[in-house]
């Protein structure tokens, strides 16, 4: 897949067939559209394109947004890429790029830079200056100026039910399952590993602190959740605690991952985890003797957990 960092960046020989939106989660719901996208360019003669925006163009348009994110940049490539999509443009959402008219938008980039042949959109779909046109004024320029607008029914889309913010909502329950359920794949987080306060050793869990380094990617909500990564393409389950480690009393939301029989030095390396399954709540503890026969408790659980995969 091709990256582009701007509009204006991208170049190409061919017509494109392409869709917009912000993809963030890359969910099931988007996959139906980008499935079409990439059905309709196996024979070659046209490129598949996606163009997204960064920030979310809520960051910009919302003073007091204080919207999260599913994906970092780098994981919504990573899970637009495994789609088949050949060419992916974030354009840099700003104030003036969202004063464009609909017309102005459709001529200077869709016509003009993208050459599109056809784009793929859903049916509730709006775009322009305060997001004034909609499906119906799409079909109305592809009319005049020579491409084609195929919409994803809303019955589709139905059928799916799905959407970012129900993903967030079910993220900030707790409901791993759910929240998995709706983007086809396992919910992860990204970051690299860090020296913690290195307590988790004293008590027979050593734990990787992971430091999330993008501060708008949506954290899962505080407790303990059984988790798998890949070191060395070989994959390593365990359980991660995200919190504030009450019985210690820690003063910062951490991210902490104990590692199943695995012990090597990984400070440094970045890590993809990934959200199997939530076990319990954050709790503070009389002791660290009481913590530690919970941690006992929940690794059982986690090995059972496994042991059914």
């Amino acid at each position: 897949m091709k990256l582009f960092h701007s509009i204006n960046d991208f170049q190409s020989t061919k017509k494109t067939i392409l869709t917009l939106g912000t993809f963030d989660g890359v969910h099931i719901g988007h996959k139906k559209i980008l499935e079409r996208i990439t059905q309709n360019t196996e024979n070659g003669k046209y490129e598949s394109l996606v163009l997204t925006f960064f920030p979310h163009p809520r960051m910009v348009l919302q003073e007091k947004s204080e919207i999260k994110l599913l994906n970092t940049i780098a994981e919504k490539s990573k899970l637009l890429e495994e789609t088949g999509i050949e060419n992916l443009v974030i354009h840099p959402f700003n104030e003036s790029f969202s004063r464009l008219t609909a017309e102005e938008f459709v001529h200077s980039i869709l016509v003009d830079q993208f050459h599109i042949q056809k784009i793929i959109i859903g049916h509730d779909h709006r775009f322009g200056r305060n997001r004034t046109a909609n499906i119906d004024d799409l079909i109305a320029f592809g009319a005049e100026y020579g491409f084609e607008v195929e919409q994803i029914s809303a019955q589709e889309i139905q059928d799916v039910s799905v959407s970012s913010t129900k993903i967030r909502k079910a993220l900030d329950e707790g409901n791993i399952t759910l929240a998995n359920d709706y983007l086809g794949y396992a919910y992860f987080l990204s970051g690299e590993v860090v020296k913690g306060k290195q307590l988790g050793r004293t008590i027979g869990f050593p734990t990787a602190n992971i430091q999330i380094e993008e501060d708008y990617k949506k954290i899962p909500k505080n407790g303990v959740y059984i988790v798998k990564t890949f070191i060395d393409n070989v994959v390593i389950f365990g359980m991660m605690n995200i919190g504030f480690n009450p019985t210690v009393n820690g003063q910062k939301q951490t991210i902490e991952v104990n590692l199943f029989d695995f012990d090597a030095d990984i400070y440094g390396q970045k890590l993809e985890i990934s959200l199997l399954e939530y076990i319990r709540e954050e709790q503070k503890f009389g002791s660290v003797d009481l913590l530690k026969e919970q941690l006992n408790k929940d690794k059982k659980t986690a090995l059972d957990f496994v042991g059914q995969l």
